[in-house]
């Protein structure tokens, strides 16, 4: 799916796959967070993601020029994870506004799992 913004001297249009690898590199960068599980449907598995596709694990969909941004995480263990969700949100929100010029009305955060920081 894709953003479609008209300005003034023509149209942008992005790809929801860059604002998904944004958000994913965004999030990565959070307190609390491992990284982003992959989950396999099919087997109900759920596993830690390397960092070279940093938009697995996240969803974008765009509604009424709105995104809605799904996160699938795991966190660290020991963290609140109502404090790393509310940072989250707010951090994802604010970058990927300013990223895209984009308003995101809903960041919706699927914990997966919990895994020890070594």
């Amino acid at each position: 799916m894709k953003s479609i913004m008209n300005t003034h001297g023509g149209d942008i249009i992005i790809d929801s796959e860059v604002i998904a690898t944004f958000a994913g590199s965004v999030a990565n960068e959070c307190f609390g967070i491992v990284g982003m599980a992959g989950v396999n449907v099919k087997d109900g598995l759920v596993k830690l993601l390397k960092m070279d596709n940093l938009s697995t694990g996240v969803a974008v969909k765009v509604e009424n020029a709105k995104l809605i941004i799904d996160f699938h995480l795991i966190v660290a263990y020991g963290v609140n994870i109502l404090t790393v969700s509310d940072n989250l949100i707010s951090t994802v929100k604010y970058k990927v506004e300013e990223f895209t010029g984009l308003s995101v009305e809903k960041v919706n955060i699927f914990v997966e799992g919990v895994r020890l920081i070594d």
